[in-house]
């Protein structure tokens, strides 16, 4: 960065864009001045001093731009904050840095008068190709969003987005062969096209891989109806930022831009559904925070006292939220070790919200969270606020030690905020930063062993033991040796760190927080804090319970690591030494000599001090002096530490979801009401029958002779009433009003003489009953 960090920025303003055969666009025209930048600017500072350096320039009808160094292709924007110190931070080495001040125009004005030919102004980002025409592709720099074999991404979800940008850079459709949280695969739609791509999971380093992919299609990009492509959620993530300049964005204009700049075809609709999406998103979340929140902070307060709750809302519908329950501010303050893990969490499906958390842990080991933020982003301005708001909530003290990835400038927060802490490594995350400095050319068994050696360097509790390992390591690959210096051994290894860890180095609160959310559903603000304090209560209560039939001094997991220690303590020599004179240092011999002193906890090996156990060599000793190793241990692993951990409950907050109806302004009702969250339906067939069937139940069968349920009069078995019948006269009972019904109908029907129709019914009669020998006579009588 340049001197007194700040860079020299030249002001372009009036000129025009113009772009070659490659793509890559030139500013002419205009007028130019210069100015500095300096990296702690906000983004109104910045506006400010643009419209002192250009004679009082109203900023609010301009934008700002610039490119990347070394790529004309592609104008970014500046409009907040962090745009603004990202330029900074790109054109740290670049001695000029090119601004430009581009007029806000309305799509509207964008067309052509049909009469007079005449264009009207025309905007002055949009590039013109060397044919004359206006059409701006934003899309050509998504060619090559996907590289090839190899290449890594977040989730799936990432992934997911980069092939949407391909697809519409490369004009093809796809289809998903496979779509779920481990694999990807997508083919073209196109006829006999072999084009294919297939991603899935890296379990080792917990990430997203391009697997298999094709190289080039056979099907004709030409003739594709583009308009598929824009699916309502990538519209409205497109748009977004133009609607936040110009809210009376219509649809129209939506569709005629996206035409220009990406090559797709929408209809009024599909473009309406897109901006609504994006109003949504843009104003829902700022009328929850200025609306809901302050209420539901009022509701924390008012059903767990003590607790801390709260909002801050800032410009451009950002909000920072913080709560911290009383139950666990006392539970960290009176029976949780001074030790807070610092982490930001998505919780899924909520990625557009982060959890800012700080946990600790229980004498057990288990993950006790302290206090928690949503922010929408993982930046230093909300890491330092959310700092501040945690000390302001903690009463006591007493020196912390905090564990941390050290992103988003948390090496120089936590400090600022703690002065009187210390400040380390999470484990976890920097074995993962060490794997990624391997060398891929070594056998998977080298890699292992350095991860390994590191394991064993982080877990070194003298300097000696450190070096040994560190010179392992230097042995292997003096490149990685000089990394690991780098970064800091204080910051990670037990031989030169000065906080105290206690045998804890990482912390799984993000798989927690992850398993706590519902993966199919997203919630808003209130019913994601109310859900983490479901569980929270849930715990607490589950904890609490299981403390209770402890008989132990020591927690069941201390207490196992203190009886390995003792085991190891038989095979130990143990004598007092003879510089003491009052009987409270020993020396202990194993594969060295080892100095115990009773009276200060500590022993030359240092593991008494970094675990807060005894170790085997003050094992040794209380087994030789009777002592009680309990008395010696760090009250944290002690049952009456964990049981004051979880002695509060944290108390149910009726209707946290406030409904419409509770709102008295009705010119205040929030967007959420007016938008609801759309949520797909699950995969397969519904678990549970539908409340309406679409199927009524069908009418029970009923004997029309013996009025019986369940039969008809075919099956009945119920005899005839009087004497039974055999089933030679049963038939012929049955079978004469049937003939004689047959005889009557057939006689008015055909208007026939009775003798013509009596041969008929005779010879039917006889054919049908030859065994009961009857007559026509007797049929008529």
């Amino acid at each position: 960065m340049g001197k007194g960090g700040q860079i020299v920025a030249v002001l372009q303003l009036g000129g025009e864009f113009t772009t070659d055969a490659d793509g890559n666009m030139s500013y002419s025209g205009g007028e130019a001045h210069a100015m500095l930048v300096k990296s702690d600017w906000t983004f109104i500072a910045f506006k400010h001093e643009i419209s002192s350096t250009l004679n009082n320039l109203k900023v609010d009808q301009f934008l700002f731009k610039y490119f990347l160094p070394r790529n004309n292709r592609t104008l970014i924007s500046i409009s907040n904050d962090k745009d603004l110190r990202r330029m900074v931070e790109f054109h740290s080495e670049s001695e000029t840095t090119y601004i430009y001040v581009i007029k806000k125009v309305d799509s509207r004005a964008l067309s052509v008068d049909a009469d007079s030919g005449t264009p009207v102004d025309e905007p002055a980002g949009v590039p013109t190709t060397p044919d004359g025409s206006k059409r701006q592709k934003v899309c050509a720099a998504w060619k090559d969003v996907i590289t090839g074999v190899g290449q890594v991404f977040e989730g799936p979800k990432d992934f997911r987005d980069a092939l949407h940008k391909y697809a519409i850079a490369h004009k093809f459709h796809y289809r998903f062969i496979k779509n779920d949280a481990s694999r990807v695969t997508a083919e073209c739609t196109g006829e006999d096209c072999p084009w294919r791509i297939h991603a899935s999971k890296c379990p080792a380093k917990n990430n997203f891989m391009i697997k298999k992919i094709s190289e080039s299609h056979t099907c004709e990009t030409e003739t594709v109806k583009s308009h598929r492509l824009a699916s309502q959620r990538w519209v409205a993530s497109v748009i977004k930022e133009k609607l936040r300049d110009s809210p009376n964005y219509r649809p129209r204009d939506i569709a005629k831009d996206l035409q220009q700049e990406y090559g797709l075809c929408l209809n009024y609709s599909q473009a309406w559904r897109g901006r609504t999406i994006a109003q949504r998103e843009l104003y829902s979340s700022h009328e929850e925070a200025c609306i809901q929140l302050p209420l539901f902070c009022e509701r924390i307060k008012d059903t767990n006292p003590g607790s801390v709750a709260t909002v801050v809302t800032m410009e451009d519908s950002k909000f920072c939220f913080f709560v911290a329950f009383n139950a666990s501010l006392h539970g960290f303050e009176h029976g949780c070790r001074p030790l807070l893990f610092l982490d930001a969490v998505s919780p899924k499906p909520n990625n557009k919200w982060k959890l800012l958390t700080a946990t600790s842990v229980d004498g057990e080991g288990d993950v006790f969270p302290v206090a928690f933020t949503v922010v929408d982003a993982e930046n230093r301005e909300n890491w330092h606020w959310f700092l501040e708001q945690l000390k302001s909530s903690l009463s006591a003290s007493r020196a912390i030690t905090f564990i941390s990835n050290g992103e988003s400038g948390l090496w120089d927060e936590v400090p600022l905020v703690f002065p009187d802490s210390h400040h380390g490594y999470c484990m976890d995350f920097l074995i993962e930063e060490f794997k990624m400095q391997l060398d891929d050319a070594w056998t998977e068994e080298v890699r292992d062993a350095l991860v390994e050696l590191l394991k064993k360097a982080i877990y070194s509790c003298t300097v000696d033991e450190f070096d040994q390992h560190m010179e392992q390591i230097k042995v292997e690959s003096e490149k990685l040796a000089e990394w690991l210096l780098e970064i800091k051994p204080e910051r990670w290894s037990d031989a030169h760190f000065k906080g105290s860890r206690y045998g804890q180095y990482s912390c799984n609160i993000s798989n927690t927080i992850v398993e706590w959310m519902p993966s199919r559903y997203e919630l808003s603000v209130v019913q994601l804090v109310d859900t983490i304090r479901c569980k929270l209560m849930e715990m607490m209560y589950t904890r609490r319970e299981s403390s209770n039939e402890w008989a132990g001094v020591l927690t069941p997991a201390a207490n196992h690591k203190l009886q390995e220690e003792l085991s190891k303590a038989h095979s130990l020599n143990v004598t007092p030494s003879e510089s003491d004179g009052d009987g409270n240092l020993f020396k202990v011999c194993d594969d060295s000599v080892n100095l115990v002193n009773m009276d200060m906890c500590d022993c030359t090996c240092r593991k008494w001090h970094v675990s807060g156990l005894p170790c085997m060599h003050a094992m040794a000793v209380f087994e030789r002096t009777g002592q009680y190793a309990y008395d010696y241990c760090v009250k944290y692993f002690t049952t009456e530490s964990y049981r004051l951990t979880y002695a509060m409950s944290i108390n149910p907050i009726p209707d946290a979801v406030l409904p419409s109806t509770a709102i008295t302004d009705p010119s205040q009702s929030p967007a959420t009401y007016a938008f609801p969250l759309r949520t797909r339906r699950r995969v397969g067939r519904p678990k549970e029958k539908p409340a309406d069937p679409r199927i009524t139940v069908k009418r029970g069968v009923r004997c029309s002779r013996c009025k019986g349920y369940g039969h008809n009069k075919a099956t009945c078995k119920i005899p005839i009433s009087g004497e039974a019948l055999p089933s030679s006269e049963l038939a012929l009972s049955e079978a004469v009003p049937s003939s004689e019904l047959a005889l009557s109908e057939a006689v008015p029907s055909a208007e026939l003489p009775l003798s013509e129709a009596l041969p008929s019914a005779e010879l039917s009669i006889s054919e049908t009953l030859p065994s009961a020998e009857l007559s026509l006579a007797d049929v008529h009588s």
